[in-house]
């Protein structure tokens, strides 16, 4: 037990849904009858869910809006049962499920920090000990003997953000805190967490911003409808929840449960690769060669297995730096190519006619995705170098045909 951190096996948690015309009293009850007491359904907010945060580490949750992140936390922070799997915290939780959620609003900024640090587990004598740094880190000396019910949000959860992170946790679970405050004080806030987890506490970072997920965590996972679509290396989760965030809306009514994607074994020591192997990319060539002069054409050409009939599946292709920014993007969707249905071997190329990038190093990253987006069978990330050589090396993602002009107006 000692030393675990967090651990969670194959997590479910189910809720009810009730009609809009439940009644609401029990005179209603009686006159409508008792069935409509009842739920209408009952769904799964979370479902065969499984991961670990060892101390020292940090796990970052992405996803959108519903996906089942809340409850997640809830459930990790002993708020609620599951009604499958196990859940595993040790040492007890320091902190914080949303940051100043348990202020409460009658209480000076003072009252507030005692309170929330002897929950977090200190003695008072502790928190009196550490009173000043807590208010000096939150920027709060002037307001911190005023009713919490006058402080701004951010005020609040600055000041909820110095109480965790000044208890020593040894596990903490953050919703969103990078939102907090001033660039200068997020940048306080970085220094902070890096402080934590290199004195061995296991840190779980729900959010929404990719950018943050893959600077911060040293694994991921992407949550969708409830269950684990991604889970893995940080730049890859993020990057393929931006591409999903991308998505017109119209492709996110999905009519199947997302299956759960897997870490493929590695085809090369430096692959990145992630989808669930229904059809799997065997081999990508880049002809004529992977080192071109700007402009030159280029094909990608994505030779493919798959055992059983995939219906309308999505080729995409594109180009992006060593530092994840995407320079090109295509794919058979967006260019309007139906794909009927593929099965057995096959092949796709993609026509590049003229790639006016600017000099530098890139990386050609090709995928199959199911139909409507709704997840990857087989994705390639920042596999395959490209090399491209231009007449003048600036840093510019677009060389173009171009020149100047000199004159004067005589």
């Amino acid at each position: 037990m000692k030393n675990t951190g967090i651990i969670v096996e194959g997590l479910g948690k189910r809720f009810s849904k009730f009609s809009a015309k439940r009644p609401k009293t029990i005179m209603d009850a009686a006159l409508t009858g008792m069935r409509r007491l009842k739920p209408e359904m009952r769904f799964w907010a979370l479902r065969d869910v499984t991961f670990t945060v060892p101390p020292g580490k940090m796990l970052g949750v992405i996803g959108r809006n519903g996906a089942g992140k809340s409850t997640l936390l809830l459930l990790v922070g002993g708020i609620g049962k599951p009604d499958e799997g196990n859940i595993i915290v040790h040492p007890r939780i320091g902190g914080l499920l949303d940051l100043g959620a348990g202020f409460h609003r009658d209480l000076t900024g003072r009252e507030n920090v005692f309170v929330g640090g002897v929950v977090a587990g200190l003695t008072r004598q502790e928190v009196a000990r550490r009173f000043d740094d807590i208010v000096d880190f939150a920027e709060l000396g002037q307001f911190i003997d005023s009713p919490m019910r006058t402080y701004s949000t951010g005020m609040q959860m600055r000041l909820g953000f110095s109480v965790a992170v000044h208890t020593d946790p040894k596990v903490l679970l953050i919703d969103e805190f990078i939102s907090v405050g001033d660039v200068s004080f997020q940048a306080k806030c970085l220094q902070r967490m890096a402080e934590i987890k290199s004195s061995g506490c296991a840190i779980m970072l729900v959010s929404q911003n990719p950018r943050q997920i893959e600077e911060l965590c040293d694994d991921a996972i992407w949550l969708k409808e409830g269950k684990i679509l991604m889970y893995g290396e940080p730049k890859m989760v993020a990057a393929q929840y931006a591409a999903d965030m991308g998505v017109d809306t119209e492709q996110l009514s999905l009519t199947q449960t997302p299956q759960t994607v897997k870490v493929f074994s590695p085809v090369e020591s430096s692959e990145n690769r992630v989808g669930t192997g229904e059809v799997e990319i065997t081999n990508v060539r880049l002809l004529p060669v992977a080192e071109i002069r700007s402009g030159d054409p280029l094909d990608v050409e994505i030779e493919y297995l798959c055992s059983e009939p995939i219906p309308s599946p999505i080729f995409t292709v594109n180009i992006s730096r060593d530092d994840g920014k995407i320079c090109f993007d295509a794919n058979t969707e967006k260019m309007q190519v139906t794909i009927p249905q593929i099965q057995g071997r096959g092949k796709v190329k993609l026509r590049i006619n003229r790639l006016d990038l600017g000099g530098g190093d890139y990386f050609v990253n090709v995928g199959v995705y199911k139909e409507k987006w709704s997840y990857p069978y087989d994705f390639h990330w920042q596999v395959y170098p490209l090399s491209v050589n231009a007449e003048i090396d600036y840093r510019t993602i677009l060389w173009p045909p171009c020149h100047w002009e000199i004159g004067s107006d005589r």
